[in-house]
């Protein structure tokens, strides 16, 4: 069967966010070479430079990628309205699911943020900060609605955000805990940290 137009194009510059993905994230930013990322993907290195600008343009993608996906998931699995509880507890479980099966791609946001060019920073940065504003804006109404007893929401919003994120250094398919449990486990010990009623 005949490839469509600009298929391969679009497969190519695919492969080359896979495996800068995969490459950054194994040997970070600086140690990375656009060579061995050409030979990675099984093209010359002149030839990334018809998918992207440069490495640090690579990097930026990798991150406005992932960022854009995790607030697109996010508003769609977590509503704006509804019981504080509730809306905690489904951010709790899309956090956790979501970042399980992005490793590689937390690795890099976590570890190479400090290497993008000054203006990426910036808008990277706001994105992230547009995600914590979700778990806030929860929390906030919880406190409102007298449903959590918070003293400190921005503090208790790095802490929950902080924990469920680390969950993706430690955990392992085939380790002691499914996922499902995992989850579960997860939104009690959040909910209880608010002091949920």
């Amino acid at each position: 069967m005949p490839r469509k137009k600009g298929s391969i194009g679009a497969d190519t510059a695919n492969a080359i966010y896979t495996s800068g993905t995969r490459l950054i994230a194994t040997h970070g930013f600086e140690a990375m070479s656009l060579r061995q990322l050409a030979a990675d993907v099984g093209i010359q290195a002149s030839s990334l430079y018809n998918h992207i600008l440069n490495k640090h343009a690579l990097l930026h993608g990798i991150m406005l990628n992932y960022m854009r996906d995790l607030l697109d998931k996010a508003a769609a699995e977590v509503p704006p309205k509804g019981e504080a509880a509730e809306q905690l507890r489904l951010f709790v479980a899309f956090h956790v699911r979501f970042h399980m099966t992005r490793n590689e791609d937390l690795r890099i946001i976590n570890q190479e943020l400090r290497s993008l060019e000054a203006a990426q920073r910036v808008e990277i940065v706001a994105m992230r900060d547009d995600y914590e504003k979700i778990l806030e804006g929860i929390l906030r109404r919880g406190v409102r609605s007298r449903v959590f007893r918070i003293k400190d929401i921005r503090v208790t919003t790095f802490a929950i955000i902080a924990m469920l994120t680390g969950i993706a250094a430690w955990w392992r398919p085939d380790g002691r805990l499914p996922v499902d449990d995992l989850v579960a486990l997860h939104q009690d010990l959040v909910l209880r940290s608010v002091g949920a009623r």
